[in-house]
């Protein structure tokens, strides 16, 4: 059950935002991409664990997602413990991907950056073959992916890169809006959230743009890493 990238969010819809138009991009080159997330998203103003568990599978389906599963971890209490930590690791060994994208390392709701540092210290734990894991009754191979980046949520972080995202900023926004009871809809009579607002889903594209612009594409997602990128080749690259 290989996947080539591996997505982690703190909750139902974290991988959407800040990364679904790097993901729907990777996917239509023929990259099979894997999401797991911590938490349901239960203590969230605005659905219901139910609601959200609905909608991530509606997501998952406009970005062409291979597998998504959800770790039950508390919302809300996201602890950096043992416990967490293996659960991670078994999925990190499950899916073998060679790149994991998680949380920012430093956000407003305090479960990003938690489930940040926890999935970055799994990485390391899932490396080392003295740590023993299994699943469904047998016993997991050691893995560690060869990158760990950050992708961007609330706050305006400064990225270390970015992906260009042109040609699939609608399907990012289309994967968002599937979260249908989480984001701007002005028929609904929920009570109202930070991200609730015409504003914020406006600024799901203007954030997109400005680092488009900064980068000299149309469209762009910025992301930090854990450790020196080195190049073979500049073919990738947007001069």
């Amino acid at each position: 059950m290989k996947a080539d990238i591996l997505a982690f969010g703190a909750h139902p819809d974290d991988v959407e935002l800040g990364c679904g138009g790097t993901l729907a991009k990777l996917i239509s080159e023929g990259k099979k991409v894997a999401v797991v997330d911590l938490t349901q998203g239960e203590l969230g103003t605005r659905g219901t664990n139910i609601t959200r568990a609905e909608e991530a599978a509606d997501a998952s389906e406009i970005l062409g997602i291979s597998f998504r599963e959800n770790l039950m971890m508390k919302d809300g209490f996201l602890l950096n413990t043992e416990e967490n930590q293996m659960e991670i690791v078994k999925m990190i060994r499950k899916y073998r991907p060679e790149l994991i994208y998680a949380n920012a390392i430093d956000d407003r709701h305090p479960d990003h950056a938690k489930a940040a540092k926890l999935v970055s210290d799994a990485c390391f734990l899932s490396g080392l073959v003295k740590i023993e894991t299994e699943m469904d009754g047998e016993e997991q191979e050691a893995w560690r992916p060869k990158h760990v980046f950050h992708y961007i949520q609330w706050k305006n972080i400064e990225p270390d890169f970015v992906v260009d995202i042109s040609g699939f900023m609608e399907k990012k926004i289309e994967a968002c809006l599937a979260y249908k009871t989480q984001f701007y809809d002005p028929k609904s009579n929920e009570p109202m959230t930070p991200i609730a607002t015409k504003d914020f889903l406006e600024s799901l594209t203007y954030r997109a743009q400005d680092l488009g612009r900064l980068s000299g594409v149309d469209f762009a997602e910025g992301f930090t890493t854990e450790k020196l990128l080195a190049f073979k080749n500049f073919d990738g690259i947007i001069l």
